[in-house]
């Protein structure tokens, strides 16, 4: 409100108009002219007052559902801040909480504001719920003090969706702000939060919690849990505190250090469960080992053993993996356990005819139809004796180039194996939104910690370095005993070449001598 506009509301008011009338007359928002009344630029007057009576009860309804601005929270936090800290407002709950004497911790009290930071992320916290946020928090510790469990897994929940994608990013948030997203006067500060989630970690819980939810999830949509995608994913480190083994980055085409995370994904490359991987011996030794064993637990509406028997071709349940993953001894090995594997064929034959690739309408997970020229055949792979026969399927490109997959889902059509294989690109597309959006390859925190089983002992590289040499010496001295013994003289030699002969003897016989001692 300019000097001009504050004047003329002033004398308005001195009349007796009501505020409204006021705020309709100058062309002022009603808000703008209740800000100046609480604020003092302008003043009711006895006669505007009683001209209001009639209306003022309802219009002090209105402001209550209004609600508070974000102008008046953030001077009650800054004056909070004088006394106990920044944002708390809630003085006599935190004394009891430092005592000990708040079991329950802060209590959830919604209040009425407006213009809250990130208010729109209320809006997904029913589909967090349904997802099951809120479930098997049973198998997390307890807390105790003023922020409970439910205040930060639900303060974890709104980071993922506000884009704050590290913990040490809070401090460039309002605290007051998101506080009134969760019913409290503030959020808990860095040092604080990572306190508590220290806490939330101990004994493995969150692996735990983790999986009950990915059970769950499976349960939900079983029919996206019987086609699983597994790729494995690497976080680089370039820190200093420990040197982690070199693996090959795809996206980056080169080794670097860091470690590898083994993603199980549905056939829309929505998330089951990840397995982590800090010394990493291949993507065949995590399916055999952790990813596999716990597929045969946790996959709903697997066939019973009845059902096996009476049909050879089916089978349990489909993962799909890329070349790194291929190995007939492994497909062998899968179908025993009646597995299916399909991935892509890492040594395929001469090209086919293209004459027997046909114009086909392939279904794809999410309902939509792709039309490709397929071509299939039975393959076998591996050598004679303990090799297996496969499905290949190949894929020809409008540049000629035939793409080719093999696959043991004999109980399903070629071209539902060639749209689960095609499809794998949703899990290449979670990585990378993932990263863009969520920050999985930052480090959750500073520090190290002792692999079990990997304290083995080393060899003393000064030793190794005397070894090396050795080997050298003994080489060199190999090749110039094998020179000395082939350098003969020919019965038919001339007397004047003897001279000649006698000293490379020599200098021969001088280099053995020098490395023999």
């Amino acid at each position: 409100m300019t000097a001009e506009i504050t004047v003329r509301t002033q004398s308005l008011l001195d009349r007796g108009h009501s505020r409204r009338e006021v705020a309709e007359e100058l062309g002022l928002h009603y808000d703008t002219l209740r800000k100046a009344i609480d604020q003092g630029r302008v003043h009711l007057s006895d006669k505007a007052t009683s001209v209001d009576a009639i209306s003022q009860k309802s219009e002090t309804s209105s402001e209550r559902t209004i609600g508070s601005d974000k102008t008046t929270r953030s001077d009650a936090d800054a004056a909070a801040g004088d006394e106990m800290g920044m944002a708390c407002t809630r003085p006599a709950e935190r004394v009891l909480a430092a005592v000990g004497q708040l079991p329950g911790g802060a209590t959830t009290q919604f209040q009425s504001c407006r213009d809250v930071s990130y208010g729109g992320v209320l809006c997904a916290l029913p589909a967090l719920a349904e997802n099951g946020l809120f479930r098997h928090l049973k198998t997390l510790p307890a807390l105790s003090g003023y922020y409970m469990k439910l205040h930060v897994i639900l303060l974890l929940a709104y980071m993922a969706l506000c884009r704050i994608k590290i913990v040490e990013k809070l401090q460039y948030e309002t605290p007051g702000e998101l506080g009134k997203l969760m019913g409290l006067d503030r959020i808990p500060e860095v040092r604080c939060l990572r306190k508590k989630l220290a806490q939330l970690s101990q004994n493995d819980s969150p692996q735990q919690w983790a999986a009950l939810l990915s059970q769950d999830w499976m349960q939900q949509s079983p029919e996206l849990a019987g086609t699983l995608y597994v790729d494995g994913h690497v976080r680089l480190y370039h820190g200093k505190l420990t040197q982690l083994p070199r693996r090959y980055v795809s996206r980056q085409r080169l080794c670097l250090r860091g470690m590898t995370d083994y993603w199980v994904n549905d056939a829309l490359g929505q998330p089951f469960f990840s397995v982590e991987r800090p010394v990493d011996h291949g993507l065949l030794e995590a399916l055999r080992n952790d990813i596999v064993p716990r597929l045969l637990q946790e996959v709903p509406n697997q066939p019973t053993a009845e059902q096996l028997e009476a049909d050879p071709y089916l089978c349990r349940f489909v993962i799909v993996f890329d070349r790194e993953g291929y190995s007939p001894d492994f497909f062998r090995e899968m179908w025993q356990q009646r597995i299916a594997c399909i991935t892509y064929h890492k040594y395929p034959k001469d090209p086919w005819p293209e004459s027997e690739f046909k114009q086909t309408q392939v279904p794809m997970p999410n309902g939509e139809g792709v039309v490709m020229k397929l071509a299939e055949r039975g393959s076998w792979i591996g050598n004679q004796r303990e090799g297996l026969w496969v499905r290949e399927v190949r894929k020809l490109t409008d540049s000629g180039h035939q793409t080719s997959l093999i696959s043991t889902a004999f109980g399903r059509l070629g071209l539902e194996n060639a749209g689960q294989m095609f499809s794998r690109w949703s899990q290449e597309n979670f990585f990378r939104y993932m990263m863009e959006h969520f920050e999985i390859d930052a480090l959750s925190e500073y520090g190290t910690e002792v692999i079990p089983e990997t304290n083995q002992p080393v060899v003393n590289p000064q030793r190794r370095q005397l070894e090396r040499d050795c080997r050298s010496v003994k080489s060199k001295l190999t090749r110039l005993q094998a020179r000395f013994a082939a350098l003969t003289l020919h019965p038919q030699t001339e007397v004047s070449q003897i001279p000649k002969w006698q000293r490379k003897k020599a200098d021969l016989q001088d280099q053995i001598e020098q490395f023999e001692n």
